[in-house]
């Protein structure tokens, strides 16, 4: 029995480019057994990617997180998420740096005025002595 092929979209709403092989998908009913891999046509279909919908051969798919899965779709899972704000970070640290400078200064120019409040007796020790 041959495959038909069938073009399939990477993802809902996306139009396949032009150019690129069609993914071989059995006939209705034939299911896995007749399934072959995506990307060795020569070998029989092992797993169905739950992510993609396509189908591989043993070497072609891993285990995640309970399933089996392809690579190029645990590539997607598993890749960090890219780094958003990092100007406004940059920003905030460089704020809370300067904030930081400034209460350092008001605290040392507050009591340095306090001191400055005090009787001259103070500083002489004579007040302790009235």
């Amino acid at each position: 029995l041959e495959l038909d092929r069938v073009s399939v979209p990477e993802q809902p709403g996306e139009v396949e480019p032009e150019g690129r092989q069609p993914e071989a998908v059995p006939p209705t009913g034939a299911g896995l057994a007749r399934a072959r891999c995506f990307l060795h046509s020569s070998r029989p279909a092992a797993a169905r990617c739950p992510r993609c919908g396509r189908f591989f051969c043993r070497e072609c798919v891993t285990e995640h997180a309970g399933r089996m899965i392809c690579a190029a779709c645990l590539r997607d899972l598993t890749a960090p998420a890219p780094r958003r704000g990092r100007y406004f970070s940059a920003v905030a640290r460089c704020g809370a740096g300067a904030a930081g400078v400034v209460a350092a200064w008001a605290t040392f120019y507050l009591l340095g005025r306090l001191l400055m409040t005090l009787p001259t007796s103070f500083h002489e020790g004579t007040i302790w002595t009235h």
